[in-house]
């Protein structure tokens, strides 16, 4: 019998029959999540500075705001884990332990950069750390990710693959029969849509119907829908879906809800939407400076 996704209103699903929070075994780690959102925010800020002085070339999507999702989710991630994501992948790469000095070179086009320069900002990757790619192409990311869920139950290496994509992705063909496929074969892959909100210039209500953590339902696999803005939240819920993964019970759909306070791409001014909701969002939401709040409150720095 396929498991029931949560309801909006239950939060944070039980997760692996235990109901037990990710377990956090000392205040480094606490700290340790605080540094590696920064950094991905100090970085992308830095990006914007160089795009803007016309120093790093093509297209260029920035994390800013996203930084809870990809830290808490490959803060629980294990060395023979996989990880893809869409073009939006700066915040992803460091997360996976990617040199920030080589990604920076890769998006100025020098020799230095993971792919030699000739990647780029949506075009690079590591196998060193098992990160693939970076994909241009909305959605094509996700059967690719499904394609290595397999090589890992294939290969029996306890592997799973954390395949990343965009709300606007959720409506492509291939994010469908990819569902059915992982379903079918029961394929360690957990898919994490990072919903802030956007594709583009369009709103996701306005582009999607229906809840799209519930998207795999038809298949039998189970969704969460998380505050992408906690990172405890979504490192509490990856801990779960990946144990569950792991232990043969095939993919899981988590929807991070999340916000990003940058246009789509440097080119995009972002006019579609208010700048006091941006304001709010930064003000009240931000998942750096709530998580800086809490741990100055608790004694943790």
């Amino acid at each position: 019998m396929a498991s029931k996704a949560p309801s909006k209103s239950e939060g944070v699903a039980v997760l692996n029959g235990t109901g037990k929070k990710a377990s956090l075994s000392s205040n480094s780690e606490l700290k340790k999540l605080y540094r590696d959102m920064l950094l991905i925010r100090r970085f992308e800020e830095k990006a914007g500075q160089l795009y803007g002085m016309g120093l790093i070339g093509g297209f260029c999507h920035l994390y800013i705001g996203q930084e809870a999702v990809v830290v808490g989710v490959q803060s629980v991630q294990k060395k023979q884990d996989t990880v893809l994501t869409s073009y939006r992948d700066h915040g992803h790469m460091l997360a996976c332990g990617m040199n920030p000095g080589g990604v920076m070179a890769e998006l100025t086009g020098r020799i230095g950069g993971y792919s030699h320069g000739k990647g780029g900002s949506m075009h690079m990757f590591s196998r060193e750390k098992n990160f693939y790619g970076g994909h241009g192409i909305v959605g094509a990311q996700v059967p690719i990710g499904t394609g290595l869920a397999f090589g890992h139950q294939y290969n029996e290496d306890g592997g799973v693959c954390l395949t990343y994509m965009g709300d606007g992705a959720v409506n492509q063909g291939q994010v469908a029969e990819s569902f059915n496929m992982a379903a079918l074969w029961k394929l360690p892959v957990v898919y994490i849509i990072e919903n802030n909100r956007y594709g583009m210039g369009t709103s996701q209500a306005r582009a999607c119907a229906g809840e799209l953590y519930k998207r795999g339902e038809p298949y039998g696999i189970p969704g969460y829908q998380i505050d992408g803005m906690d990172v405890l939240k979504v490192r509490e819920t990856a801990q779960g879906v990946l144990a569950d993964a792991r232990a043969g019970k095939g993919p899981a759909v988590i929807e991070m809800q999340t916000y990003r306070y940058r246009g789509h791409s440097m080119s995009d001014p972002a006019k579609y939407r208010a700048k006091e909701e941006v304001e709010d969002m930064r003000q009240h939401h931000d998942p750096i400076e709530t998580f800086k709040a809490t741990l100055l409150k608790d004694g943790v720095a």
